[in-house]
């Protein structure tokens, strides 16, 4: 009983944290380019997970080094962090925090789409319809159900970009599934490499690697809170639940939550077809599951 409050715990409080990273991203987006800024949270991140794996569990460093698993993460490192948030990122700078936020949640869809051709799983019917209510949940939220024109050239980038990141997310969970390593130690690894990217793009970019206090603000909170902390948190809250799925399936609130957390620290009016699209993406993704197992 001890271990599963601490599952709860943990849980709640990586859903809590991860519910105000969007509006983080968007403030700290207002001071701080976008490359700089994954470069910093990055490294930030990277420090995060290890010290943790000197602290928690060190014998981790006991076993011997795999090269091969080290340049298997240089490719999960490209996907995440750097590639994933490069595109995140560029997507919050076009696009306001509730949308952005609200498209990027579709990961679960992009993971769904992917496992068809990289896992050979073929969806149920169930599966299939709810994918096309998550679909209109989409339209809904990138505000093309009423006026598929009114977008400008900027924002719709914006709306291309944050689905793509939700692929590329998707894509790396993928991948990562066939990596039977410590997790803290493929995510510190992969945090070193995706650093490394970063900050050849800052290089290569010619952008300065100065910043002003709120952009540092940013950065630490992002790094600690969106990317390192809550991560180690939330496989806290995995390892100690006697039921995974359970826990897993509070995840689900976190955009909710976020939407309060955008309008009360972002400064965003919500709008009702933020709140409308996202309930039918996020019913789109957990309303086959429910009427699977209660069949």
């Amino acid at each position: 009983m001890k271990k599963e409050k601490m599952a709860y715990l943990c849980a709640f409080s990586s859903i809590i944290f991860w519910s105000t990273s969007a509006s983080a991203f968007k403030i700290t987006l207002r001071s701080l380019n976008y490359i700089p800024l994954l470069f910093y949270t990055a490294v930030v991140s990277f420090f995060i997970f290890g010290f943790s794996l000197l602290f928690i569990n060190g014998n981790v460093f006991e076993k011997k080094f795999d090269m091969k698993a080290f340049f298997f993460s240089a490719l999960l490192g490209f996907l995440n962090p750097f590639l994933y948030y490069f595109i995140l990122f560029k997507a919050y700078s076009l696009l306001s925090a509730q949308k952005a936020m609200a498209l990027n949640y579709t990961w679960p869809l992009a993971l769904t789409l992917l496992s068809i051709p990289l896992l050979k799983q073929r969806p149920s019917r169930l599966v299939l319809f709810g994918m096309f209510i998550s679909f209109l949940g989409v339209l809904i939220i990138a505000n093309v159900w009423n006026s598929p024109w009114a977008l400008n050239p900027k924002e719709f980038f914006g709306i291309i970009l944050a689905l793509i990141s939700s692929f590329v997310w998707a894509l790396y969970w993928i991948l990562n599934m066939k990596d039977s390593r410590n997790d803290r130690v493929k995510l510190c690894q992969n945090f070193f490499w995706g650093a490394l990217y970063a900050g050849i793009a800052v290089k290569v970019n010619n952008l300065p690697f100065t910043f002003d206090l709120k952009g540092l603000i940013g950065t630490l909170y992002i790094g600690t809170f969106e990317m390192g902390l809550t991560f180690i948190l939330w496989l806290k809250a995995l390892k100690f639940s006697f039921n995974t799925s359970q826990v897993g399936r509070l995840i689900f609130i976190t955009p909710f939550i976020s939407l309060i957390f955008i309008s009360m620290i972002a400064g965003e009016g919500i709008q009702l077809t933020s709140v409308i699209g996202l309930s039918l993406v996020v019913l789109g993704i957990i309303g086959p599951n429910f009427f699977e197992k209660n069949r």
